[in-house]
């Protein structure tokens, strides 16, 4: 299988990083740190303006129609620079709730919380209009549902863990204003999960690249410390995390995106079509958290002194790396799930 960009997927990825290389500069984004709302309205209409939140839209519907396997490509772009806002929300609910598509509705994600993952907690009460309710996966045949904010009874955090994205304490969801969305809650929570994966994927990539800079420009004993083996062991350690879970990554959104692929693939490990698709996601999920955290986490120690400093922004990607790695399911949960689905 092959992984490689095809041309239209560079020629996104590229007109993408433009948009954001003006509008998500890394002290523009900095700007909003710790500010009770973390989205500029101007870079989100941008970003609407240029089809993102309509990538999976069906075009009869007025959107891009394209497939999950090119929104983790843009995901990817948007993780690299730190862009904050309710990303993987909107996107899904775009073509089923009104605004979602032209970025005047910022949709949210309040997953149910399965064994493991931590509960009660909304993402962005200062920014989203309302949420995409996921149920838990042990709910069966429970759709997806999308609650506006005014029906959501949370209270803010007073200080979360990263700036750049609140978080707020779930009390209540008022179910009867709840408006069900189309497309099964078990696809919406794979295509969640992939991309929030393809997001850690750019938050671990934006680490790697700091670090090497860095280790370029800051001598040591009248050399670079980037000429140092214990330093090149570790960015070399961090690039082959980070290649794998890329390549994971491509593969569960191609077996997401194509169920015929899934079930010749499934037949080799004896699953159906759709327990390969929830092996592959769950281990794409987990490899993609894993190098975000480990990558920010290096990227700290070979910043060294200055690593811990604010000043330094690694550790924004290291805390949203952390946030993105529970809020839809834990580590120990996507690993449960691929050790049930091997034999």
């Amino acid at each position: 299988m092959n992984f490689q960009l095809s041309d239209d997927q560079v020629a996104l990825r590229d007109g993408l990083q433009a948009i954001v290389d003006g509008y998500f500069s890394l002290d523009h984004v900095r700007a909003r740190e710790d500010q009770p709302s973390v989205v500029d309205r101007t870079g989100w209409q941008a970003l609407s303006d240029a089809g993102v939140f309509a990538l999976l839209v069906p075009e009869s519907l007025g959107g891009l129609g394209l497939s999950i396997t090119d929104a983790v490509v843009a995901m990817e772009v948007l993780g690299h620079a730190l862009v904050p806002g309710p990303l993987v929300g909107t996107m899904l609910a775009a073509g089923t709730i009104a605004g979602a598509a032209e970025g005047s509705t910022l949709v949210g994600i309040a997953a149910t919380s399965d064994r493991g993952a931590i509960p009660g907690v909304i993402e962005l009460p200062g920014d989203c209009d309302g949420y995409l309710v996921l149920p838990s996966s042990r709910d069966g045949a429970a759709p997806a549902t999308y609650v506006s904010r005014a029906n959501v009874v949370a209270t803010p955090a007073t200080r979360s863990l990263d700036p750049l994205h609140p978080v707020g304490r779930l009390e209540a969801l008022l179910e009867p204003s709840a408006q069900e969305l189309s497309g099964t809650a078990d696809a919406l929570r794979r295509n969640a999960l992939l991309l929030t994966a393809a997001f850690e994927v750019g938050l671990a990539a934006f680490a790697l690249e700091l670090s090497v800079a860095y280790a370029k420009d800051r001598y040591q004993f009248g050399r670079p410390i980037g000429s140092f083996q214990a330093i090149k062991h570790l960015l070399a350690d961090e690039l082959a995390r980070l290649e794998m879970a890329r390549a994971q990554l491509h593969y569960a959104a191609v077996v997401t995106n194509a169920p015929d692929i899934a079930a010749i693939d499934g037949e080799v490990y004896g699953l159906s079509a759709t327990q390969l698709e929830w092996r592959a996601v769950a281990g794409a999920k987990l490899l993609c958290d894993q190098v975000a955290v480990s990558a920010t986490k290096t990227a700290v120690q070979v910043h060294g002194g200055m690593g811990y400093t604010w000043e330094v922004p690694v550790h924004l990607a290291l805390k949203r790396a952390r946030v993105h790695a529970t809020m839809l399911a834990t580590s120990d949960q996507m690993a449960d799930i691929v050790a049930s689905l091997t034999h």
